[in-house]
């Protein structure tokens, strides 16, 4: 099947039978909704197959870490340049960017990324110390050269605890300064960290925290790997809430739990219908 063939649009398969209980969904391309999927080393192969099942409902795609810095460069540019025709941000993970900062090599680590086919940076100090004149800095640097930014508030450490005054100040300060989203931090387990208790259970005082010195929580993406947690996000906010760190394998069960063919949404949907 060519590429061409690929992006062809068909009928989904319960169309004209099933109507979706929570209606409303947000289309690409889109800005709410959105899914962030975390990408480990899928090859090209399994990315095929996930493209043609799931990209409809993909909105970025993160090589996460620093797990870009293995690929073979012609693989990579294949693997990017199939992403981004299918309407999909493709970026590295926030930690290489991090590596950059500390290197000082920024500028020769977006023209790499440039040539490399990337279209998004995520802009993050995770790990690291970055000033807010850096931080400001390279988002100006990114958006010079034509990248889509999506900006991360919060620490891979529980124990290094960024003050709610400073998250919010971030998140105002990135949005100024150009980011397209901010992703609040929760790492791939989704334990201990941010917004979720070790046992992966979501805070919710945590949640309302931020989003009470937040002009506009559209502009936020949380980070939820685990089904407890995007339920909880979405029973919150909605189904058109911005979700990240979503496995491939797991995209199609969280669409399920957007548009209400999950159990959980369902019973909302149907205890709200009142029939």
């Amino acid at each position: 099947m060519s590429k061409k063939d690929k992006k062809d649009v068909h009928p989904k398969a319960w169309e004209g039978v099933i109507l979706m209980p929570l209606g409303g969904r947000s289309q690409k391309p889109r800005t709410t909704g959105l899914t962030m999927v975390i990408d480990k080393g899928i090859g090209l192969h399994q990315l095929d197959d996930l493209l043609d099942i799931a990209a409809d409902y993909i909105d970025v795609i993160k090589l996460t870490f620093g797990t870009s810095a293995f690929y073979d460069r012609k693989l990579l540019k294949e693997k990017n340049e199939e992403i981004s025709d299918r309407g999909i941000e493709i970026m590295p993970g926030g930690t290489f960017l991090e590596v950059a900062v500390w290197q000082g090599v920024v500028d020769e680590y977006l023209g790499r990324a440039k040539d490399l086919g990337f279209s998004a940076i995520e802009v993050s100090d995770g790990t690291i110390e970055i000033g807010p004149k850096i931080r400001a800095d390279v988002i100006k640097k990114c958006l010079d050269r034509g990248f889509r930014v999506i900006t991360e508030v919060g620490k891979k450490d529980p124990k290094d605890i960024v003050p709610i005054a400073l998250v919010h100040q971030l998140i105002a300060e990135d949005i100024e300064h150009g980011a397209f989203k901010v992703i609040i931090e929760a790492r791939e387990a989704g334990r201990g960290v941010g917004i979720f208790d070790q046992d992966g259970r979501t805070r919710k005082d945590e949640i309302e925290n931020i989003i009470a010195g937040v002009a506009n929580p559209d502009v936020l993406i949380w980070e939820a790997p685990l089904k407890n947690q995007q339920q909880d996000l979405i029973m919150r906010f909605g189904l058109n809430v911005n979700l990240g760190n979503i496995a491939a394998e797991e995209i199609l069960a969280l669409e399920a739990l957007r548009q209400g063919v999950r159990g959980d949404t369902l019973k909302k949907a149907y205890l709200d219908s009142g029939k």
